[in-house]
């Protein structure tokens, strides 16, 4: 049996981040982190979209503002000191008509209130930063957002975990827990705190807890359309103009860390927790569990799910991925996007008692566990000072 000051599971971005910041304030602790594939980053982390977020679509009050312009600032950093390469290309965010420009307004505002720098621009000099673009009147632009290789910033982040002295053990999925124990497939692990930034399955280890009692993750895929155009083909990124009721920012055009375009993301409900390709990682009793909530969010839900679950399954097609990205730039034409690339699986939080999403950071825990809950988009941009957030809780819990 192996025994730990703190044993972390799940090996993401967030995972890693949590596991440094506990062994940077305590620096004579033994810190273990547990992923259960043989390497980590394998599942969001590994799989998002790479965007460096700026930090102004979200409300003023949330966590995710407070966490984003940080999170951009010392991730930016972070980078630059490990030579990870950075496409400082920035994002424009348009308008398709002037039902768009209230909302445009408000996304303006947010930014001035978060801090962010941001800019308020015409449609002139929309296309003088891109000359393919479309708006309708004005659009934003943010020069803080970039593009990373995210792959790099989680083998960075361990590389850097390991030399501090951190534990890292792949292979080893969670099972259950035995009191102050963690049963995993090869072993158990006596941890005197548990911290679990578990993704896709951190519902079901915080329940083992006592927690998570109102929440469920519901998971939706996303997929990205490549382009095949040569790099810098589209110089910056391009985002429609979000509906701020849901966290989902629309079908946009993202420029990879190398200069190439890509179209995307889905949002397509996935039938179980990692429903990535065909039926790899098939579960059952997950199918089944995820089908009937599903179900009970056609009537009742906080938003739409039935219109956002048929939109999204269209987005299937190629055809109707490149017909919504053709309304952000000139020259969109379906010939050039043959290439999805490798799905990604949000792992939303679903309020089961008010059949809400959850728009924003969810944490509880007590002096026995912490549980990361929900940790989606912006995350990856958050992970640092969200690591150092989730601490402070964790050092209030302990005392």
């Amino acid at each position: 049996m192996q025994t730990c000051d703190f044993l972390v599971i799940g090996g993401g971005v967030i995972g890693l981040s949590i596991a440094r910041e506990l062994r940077k304030r305590q620096a004579d602790a033994s810190v273990l982190l547990i992923e259960k594939e043989p390497s980590c980053g394998a599942h969001a982390s590994g799989r998002n979209s790479g965007v460096l977020h700026a930090g102004f679509y979200y409300s003023p009050d949330s966590l995710k503002a407070k966490f984003t312009r940080l999170g951009n600032e010392r991730l930016t950093a972070y980078c630059e000191e490990k030579h990870i390469p950075l496409n400082k290309c920035g994002k424009l965010v348009v308008a398709k008509d002037a039902a768009d420009l209230p909302s445009l307004d408000e996304l303006f505002r947010r930014g001035q209130v978060n801090g962010i720098e941001l800019q308020a621009i015409t449609e002139i000099e929309a296309k003088s930063i891109e000359p393919r673009v479309k708006t309708y009147q004005r659009a934003l632009f943010s020069p803080r957002t970039s593009t990373v290789s995210p792959l790099q910033v989680v083998n960075a982040m361990q590389e850097d975990a390991l030399r501090e002295g951190i534990q890292i053990q792949c292979n080893t999925a969670y099972r259950r827990r035995n009191d102050t124990r963690v049963s995993t497939d090869r072993d158990s692990i006596e941890a005197g705190y548990v911290v679990n930034a578990a993704g896709l399955y951190a519902d079901k280890i915080a329940m083992d807890y006592g927690f998570s009692e109102k929440y469920r993750i519901l998971p939706f895929k996303g997929l990205y359309l490549y382009s095949d155009e040569p790099p810098g083909s589209i110089r910056t990124n391009i985002y429609p103009v979000p509906d701020l009721r849901n966290p989902f920012l629309g079908v946009h055009f993202t420029i990879t860390a190398d200069g190439k375009a890509k179209i995307g993301p889905t949002a397509i409900p996935a039938l179980w927790r990692e429903n990535y390709e065909g039926f790899g990682n098939f579960n059952f009793g997950e199918l089944v569990e995820v089908a009937s909530r599903g179900l009970g969010l056609l009537t009742g839900a906080g938003f739409d799910f039935r219109r956002l679950a048929m939109e999204e399954v269209a987005k299937y097609s190629r055809g109707k991925m490149v017909a919504l990205a053709s309304v952000l730039a000139e020259g969109v034409a379906e010939r050039n996007y043959h290439k999805w690339g490798r799905p990604g699986i949000r792992a939303q939080l679903l309020d089961i008692t008010k059949k809400k999403l959850e728009m924003d950071f969810v944490l509880e825990g007590d002096n026995r566990s912490m549980h990361v809950l929900n940790a989606v988009s912006p995350a990856f941009t958050c992970s640092l000072p969200f690591a150092s957030h989730v601490c402070d809780h964790i050092d209030n819990a302990i005392g």
